[in-house]
């Protein structure tokens, strides 16, 4: 029950009351949705993953165990919402945005404090799930860019888009710094630290603009089949992995955790971006989100018994 209570103080609350901001501003001063997102894009995302890339702590054991884990677990993920959305017979861009939907998720500014509640801060626990960060960042920024642009772009046009953006170069700096323990200057450091700490605020203000501006045509089945999908079979197929693989112990409760977490605010941003499905996409961010109040809670409970 506590961590029910947890999730909805430190969670649910802030987030909606965020959201709720977003809604307003744009009600009161038509925001332009455009901008936001790609200050998201090309500012506030690039500099959050150089930030927890290059302060977390891990090694090349921990690494390639959650690589493998994070290859199989999303394999058989993608493969389940792809049987559903061939079976649904949807038009191709609602399959994007459903796919999107299920196979992105908040590793990052909901994961990363929840794996510190539930662990009690323990680092290597946030090392497992830093690793899960990098990949839920690059997968977005590479694969999800390309499904919204192979249909109207070139390859070569498609490949320049994704070379543009700056997140695919804070990666291997920011692994590169760490790995040869150099600092970063302070002059720069200072305000990486300050665009990093505003992406969360700026990525919820964004969804709350873009939930302020719809039609509110409600996805229900869709919405609901993508929650399903994120929030139950998710981490019903995170079990399944670790005990294929034997992974055991802290580990193992760590990258089930990671699976547990709702829909990516990055599922909204590339909808926005592109112009594929942000209804669908927005509703399936706040909808997940709002109830995984519920469902976390009670993986959390079965992760005593790994």
């Amino acid at each position: 029950m506590s961590y029910f209570f947890y999730i909805l103080v430190n969670n649910i609350v802030p987030i909606s009351i965020m959201i709720a901001i977003g809604v307003a501003m744009y009600r009161a001063f038509k925001i332009d949705i455009k901008t936001l997102s790609k200050l998201n894009f090309y500012v506030f995302s690039p500099a959050l993953v150089f930030v927890k890339l290059y302060e977390s702590e891990m090694n090349l054991h921990v690494l390639m165990q959650v690589l493998l884990f994070f290859v199989l677990f999303f394999s058989l993920l993608f493969a389940v919402i792809e049987i559903y959305i061939r079976l649904k017979k949807m038009h191709r861009g609602m399959r994007i945005a459903m796919r999107n939907s299920v196979i992105f998720y908040n590793s990052a500014n909901y994961a990363l404090p929840l794996n510190q509640t539930v662990f009690g801060g323990n680092a290597y626990t946030l090392s497992v799930q830093i690793v899960i960060m990098i990949m839920q960042t690059l997968i977005p920024n590479t694969y999800g860019i390309y499904t919204l642009n192979a249909h109207k772009s070139s390859w070569k046009a498609t490949l320049k888009t994704i070379l543009s953006l700056p997140v695919i170069y804070a990666i291997p700096v920011a692994l590169l710094l760490r790995y040869f323990h150099l600092p970063v200057p302070s002059p720069i450091h200072i305000p990486l630290d300050y665009i990093s700490n505003a992406f969360m605020a700026t990525a919820l203000l964004t969804l709350g603009v873009q939930l302020g501006g719809m039609k509110w045509e409600f996805h229900f089945s869709n919405v609901l089949v993508s929650n399903i999908l994120r929030l139950a079979v998710g981490p019903l197929l995170g079990f399944l992995v670790v005990w294929m693989l034997g992974i055991e112990g802290l580990t193992a409760k760590a990258l089930v955790l990671s699976c547990a977490v709702p829909t990516s605010l990055s599922s909204v941003l590339l909808a926005i971006e592109y112009e594929n499905e942000p209804e669908f996409s927005s509703q399936a961010v706040f909808a997940s989100t709002l109830f995984s109040m519920f469902t976390i809670p009670v993986v959390i409970y079965f992760l005593g018994f790994m």
